[in-house]
């Protein structure tokens, strides 16, 4: 009988966390209203933390030196907040404040500011607690440049809180990913962190755009991967999901 084939996101321990992270941090925030009609979203409190600085703590954390916050709405709210944080992680903005960019353009932007490749990228949307390892470090250990060029934190559909859709993404035993049929349910969702290389937004114009183009670049060469987050995720979406989100960080 004949091996197993290897997993290719098997942890590797002797791996180095990669230099720098990008927080978005320049959307709208619109259905986060009317939490958001003086603030950016990034800025409202769970719990008594705001949203980025829950982002930020936990790169901080993860031994990553540096991070890129851009912005747009509300902006100068966000650059006074960055500036307040202690030190010790190294912030740069990038400035989306004439034309708000979108995902995938907002990372093209910032690109000259990301000393890192590959580098993480984390929505200042989502919140999550670590399971027995440090996320975004078990995330650098399951990297793997020969196989992967995107490599994206899921969240099982059962475990998604305050997300209402469908699901995201399917998953191999290999982690290979796919995208949801349309009119199905998909059994991971996405959870706003993920590995990129540098490579995947070579020659795209600084112009808005969604991280989907990047993505479908990595899927059709069979570069995009996935893990599965080990602890608790929640969406904090709307007005809503912020007291529900405290109650479970309550319990948790």
């Amino acid at each position: 009988m004949g091996m197993k084939p290897t997993l290719a996101i098997r942890p590797r321990i002797d791996v180095e966390v990669p230099a720098c992270a990008m927080v978005l941090a320049a959307g709208l925030g619109k259905r986060m209203r009317p939490l958001t009609a003086a603030r950016p979203k990034p800025l409202v409190e769970v719990a008594g933390r705001t949203l980025l600085d829950r982002a930020l703590d936990r790169v901080a954390a993860a031994g990553i030196a540096s991070a890129v916050v851009n912005v747009h709405y509300f902006a100068d709210q966000i650059e006074a907040a960055v500036a307040a944080r202690p030190g010790g992680l190294a912030i740069r903005i990038s400035d989306e404040r004439s034309k708000l960019l979108e995902t995938g353009g907002g990372v093209t932007a910032a690109l000259p500011l990301i000393d890192a490749d590959p580098f993480f990228v984390v929505n200042a949307d989502n919140l999550w607690i670590d399971g027995s390892a440090d996320t975004l470090r078990l995330l650098a250990q399951r990297w793997d440049p020969a196989v992967m060029d995107a490599l994206l934190l899921l969240v099982p559909l059962a475990r998604a809180s305050g997300y209402d859709g469908r699901g995201d993404f399917h998953m191999d035993p290999l982690g290979r990913v796919r995208p949801r049929v349309e009119t199905r349910v998909a059994p991971f969702v996405y959870s706003g962190v993920q590995l990129l290389s540098k490579s995947l937004f070579d020659g795209e114009p600084v112009e808005p755009f969604s991280m989907w183009r990047a993505w479908h670049k990595a899927i059709a060469a069979g570069r995009f991967y996935g893990a599965v987050h080990q602890g608790l995720w929640f969406h904090v979406g709307t007005p809503a999901s912020v007291g529900a989100t405290e109650t479970l960080l309550a319990t948790a």
